[in-house]
């Protein structure tokens, strides 16, 4: 009887420090974000509500910054309008909202040449990986958009699906 008193206050403590822990699902109550822009050659993400800056961000790239993605595996970031259009909570890289690359142009163009256009373009958190390897380069991911976990909790509290992201040059 005394294993069975100690397995059940073993498992209440673990109860109890889990919800004790800091979640990562945070709430926004500011404005809507109707826009987001990345300006890729400044490094820099801006959330608007309208025609107002509410939010701006420092960013990793993809590990070749410059040019449109054109290829699965170049390693570019792509630009254009897209859309977010998806989330991942469990994302490898903390947590990611996902960005609507590619378009129907996007897979077109890539078609004409025998390639695949690629996909799984986000907006994402660092994660154990992209901790280590930001230490080494800013520009490391393999074409996404990356900022620190907690500015990716910020980010996916803020967001909603649906938002146009327009990425520059």
């Amino acid at each position: 009887m005394s294993r069975l008193l100690q397995l059940i206050t073993a498992g209440l403590l673990l109860a109890l420090v889990a919800s004790c822990a800091p979640s990562k699902f945070k709430s926004y109550s500011g404005p809507p974000v109707t826009q987001i822009v990345v300006n890729k050659s400044a490094r820099q993400m801006l959330f608007l509500s309208g025609n107002t800056v509410i939010k701006s961000y420092n960013v990793g790239l993809g590990n070749e910054p410059r040019g449109h993605k054109q290829f699965s595996g170049d390693g570019k970031t792509p630009e254009g309008l897209y859309y977010i259009d998806r989330r991942n909570p469990d994302s490898r890289y903390h947590l990611s909202i996902g960005i609507s690359y590619p378009n129907s142009v996007d897979s077109a163009y890539a078609a004409a040449l025998g390639q695949q256009a690629g996909g799984d373009i986000f907006i994402h958190g660092q994660g154990p990986e992209g901790r280590a390897l930001s230490r080494i380069r800013r520009d490391w991911t393999a074409g996404c958009i990356a900022v620190t976990d907690a500015e990716a909790e910020d980010i996916y509290a803020m967001v909603r699906d649906g938002t146009p992201i327009q990425i520059n040059p």
